[in-house]
């Protein structure tokens, strides 16, 4: 009897231990329709599973692939700018024409002087202004001189300048020297770094050492301190000769000439 009671739980524990591992089997076991097998592959798949599932991922542009900088080619205006601001450099200064007289003003003001087409006058201040640059101011005027040793010069005229306008001006001055004969004449003066007129009425000291003739042309210069003054003269008469003396300009008429 003992021996029948251990045979039957033996089988009752191997029955548990065999349904036990029949379970598992069933659980893996599961049941398809063969119609939703076929149509499967009709059925839009999920974008995303698994682990994947409720992620939003968003595509990055691709980086813009390097490219070589080149400094910006300047156009045909730009280039011409350029050339013009690197002639400017290298061309020498020039005078203001503000401030300063040209060569066509200063020509045409001695050709009032003298007579249109007088001989050698544009010569002459073609070369003076080459020279010595454009003047900021001149004198037209007449002037009359005799002198024999010991002589004097009178003259009046106006003043132009070119920033303060125009003004009576008069001069007197000694001839000292070996002169012969009598000058009358008119009288046309380049005036150069003359910024304040007043500084016109002084003495100016002058160095002549050029022979005079009828109807001839003729400069000289004079200077103080800065202002440099350069007449230009045609006369009538003779006058040959080395001067030494200056010019004194002063607002009014002087019989004296020291």
């Amino acid at each position: 009897m003992k021996k029948a009671v251990t045979v039957t739980r033996r089988l009752a524990i191997a029955f548990a231990a065999m349904g036990m591992a029949a379970s598992p089997l069933a659980a893996q076991v599961e049941t398809i329709d063969p119609d939703t097998a076929i149509d499967a592959d009709l059925v839009k798949q999920p974008a995303t599973t698994g682990a994947d599932a409720g992620v939003t991922y968003t595509a990055e542009p691709d980086p813009a692939a390097p490219t070589d900088s080149y400094p910006e080619q300047p156009t045909w205006s730009e280039q011409g700018a350029e050339a013009a601001a690197t002639t400017a450099v290298e061309t020498p200064p020039v005078e203001n024409s503000a401030t300063t007289y040209k060569e066509d003003d200063l020509i045409g003001a001695a050709e009032g002087v003298f007579g249109k087409g007088a001989k050698g006058v544009a010569d002459m201040i073609q070369k003076l202004l080459k020279d010595q640059g454009e003047p900021n101011a001149y004198i037209v005027g007449r002037e009359a001189s005799g002198a024999f040793i010991v002589g004097a010069r009178y003259g009046s005229g106006t003043l132009f300048h070119k920033v303060e306008g125009e003004r009576p001006v008069y001069w007197t001055g000694p001839s000292i020297g070996f002169d012969a004969g009598a000058n009358a004449g008119s009288t046309f003066v380049l005036v150069y770094n003359l910024w304040d007129s007043e500084e016109l009425y002084e003495r100016f000291p002058a160095g002549e050492g050029q022979a005079y003739f009828v109807g001839g042309l003729t400069a000289s210069y004079l200077r103080k301190g800065d202002v440099v003054l350069i007449p230009i003269r045609v006369g009538a008469g003779l006058r040959l000769g080395v001067n030494a003396g200056y010019m004194k300009f002063s607002k009014k008429q002087r019989w004296l000439p020291f």
